[in-house]
């Protein structure tokens, strides 16, 4: 497969060999380039012969530069082709619960490998052909994040109604084999993959010598109209999760010196338990699966209010609006914030989901439509503050494409977003 060249940085190692845009790249020392993988894996080299076609004509050129150095040739899109979307029907899976009308792009389900080495996303395997999979061992991409649910075949085939998605957990065995670290992630069904099934999935991880466990409980909305009945956690339910995941994780300690296993913050709020120390997450693995956010951010708030100088004349009112189950670690925070800033007055506003559902209470799904109903007639004070992860990455855009202009118009406020930590929340609040 050939692949067009977009743009030629100036004075790069490409721009050298007399590579233009326009140009198409077919190989780097003799090895096909189908994608942005194979582009980034084999420039590394000190020495790189390059064959392309230049205006109908093939060429070779060989670029000589420092090894690790890009070469410098820029391409339409970051993976050189279209992403791959998933062929699973997952019983649990959340586009698949979202209101109708939104952007397209939001329906989009991407299942692709490269996505995974160069952004964190999880894939399911079933997606992976035999090239993909000789690929990823041959060099060594890793971590892999892996999307696991359950190591029952004929349980996983169930759950992705996908046929093929008991036999591609295979792959895993060939990754462990490479040395390729594993990070996996557990939706969990009551009823379903729970219990005895989560018992016996964790064991196999285990055996796997995975690099880490997410144990997360799956998301309901409103909008299940026809899907498969499931049923939402509650105290009992998620109760005996945090059980198994303890046992396991302390089982990990004992002989890795390493709790690999981790359960989600919204499992131990499900469960009415306290959510465990810093410590207890150790170098944070899973925070992508909401998995120690509350932990971290009260350690960098607590670190950073430490380090703040005493101001008892600063006077400032504002409100944080997040999710529900935010709010009473929020204002845990902020009821630490009063004993250096005294004048500085918090409210936490936590907003519930009448967009997706009540039992969606995590502060990443709050759409501006709900955040405006129900700030609507408040004292919000000088600033709102909304955590950051309640926008489209890079954009001031909620789910449901109301602009942070247009809330903070409507509610008559300045509207901020605040990065996700805790050093973050608190230069917000006393600013």
């Amino acid at each position: 497969m050939a692949v067009k060249v977009n743009s030629v940085v100036k004075s790069s190692s490409a721009d050298r060999c007399g590579i233009k845009a326009g140009d198409t790249l077919l190989t780097l020392n003799g090895h096909e380039i189908v994608d942005v993988l194979d582009y980034r894996f084999y420039q590394l080299e000190r020495e790189v012969t390059v064959e392309f076609i230049s205006e109908g004509e093939k060429k070779t050129a060989v670029a000589r530069k420092p090894e690790y150095d890009e070469l410098g040739m820029e391409f339409d899109s970051y993976l050189m082709d279209k992403e791959h979307s998933c062929r699973n029907k997952c019983i649990f899976c959340f586009i698949d619960q979202m209101p109708k009308g939104m952007r397209e792009t939001l329906y989009f389900k991407d299942d692709d490998s490269r996505l995974s080495f160069l952004f964190g996303n999880y894939i399911t395997l079933t997606n992976l052909s035999e090239h993909e999979i000789e690929r990823i061992i041959t060099m060594h991409i890793s971590p892999v994040n892996i999307s696991v649910h359950t190591t029952n075949p004929e349980l996983r085939c169930m759950m992705m109604n996908n046929r093929f998605a008991g036999e591609s957990l295979k792959a895993m065995t060939r990754f462990a084999q490479a040395g390729i670290d594993m990070n996996c992630q557990l939706v969990i069904c009551p009823g379903i993959n729970d219990g005895k099934e989560l018992e016996r999935s964790l064991g196999d991880l285990i055996a796997l010598n995975v690099n880490s466990v997410a144990v997360v409980p799956v998301g309901l909305t409103d909008h299940r109209e026809g899907l498969y009945p499931l049923t939402p956690f509650n105290k009992e339910t998620a109760s005996e999760v945090l059980d198994i995941v303890q046992k396991y994780g302390d089982e990990c300690v004992e002989k890795f010196g390493r709790r690999i296993i981790f359960a989600s913050d919204e499992l131990y709020i499900k469960a009415e338990r306290l959510i465990p120390e810093s410590e207890y997450y150790e170098d944070y693995p899973c925070l992508e699966n909401g998995v120690g956010l509350i932990a971290l951010q009260k350690e960098e708030f607590t670190f950073a209010l430490e380090d703040a100088q005493a101001n008892s004349e600063l006077i400032r009112t504002k409100t944080i609006a997040c999710g529900v189950s935010a709010a009473p670690y929020l204002r845990e925070l902020c009821a630490m914030l009063s004993e250096k800033f005294p004048n500085v007055r918090v409210n936490v506003k936590p907003i519930v989901n009448n967009f997706f559902g009540k039992m969606i209470n995590v502060s990443g799904l709050i759409v501006g439509q709900d955040l405006i109903s129900q700030l609507k007639n408040e004292a919000l004070g000088d600033e709102v503050l909304i955590p950051v992860c309640m926008l489209r990455r890079d954009e001031d855009v909620f789910l449901d494409d109301v602009t942070v202009n247009e809330a903070s118009n409507a509610l008559n406020v300045q509207l901020t977003s605040v990065q996700n930590s805790g050093e973050a929340l608190l230069e917000a609040l006393i600013r």
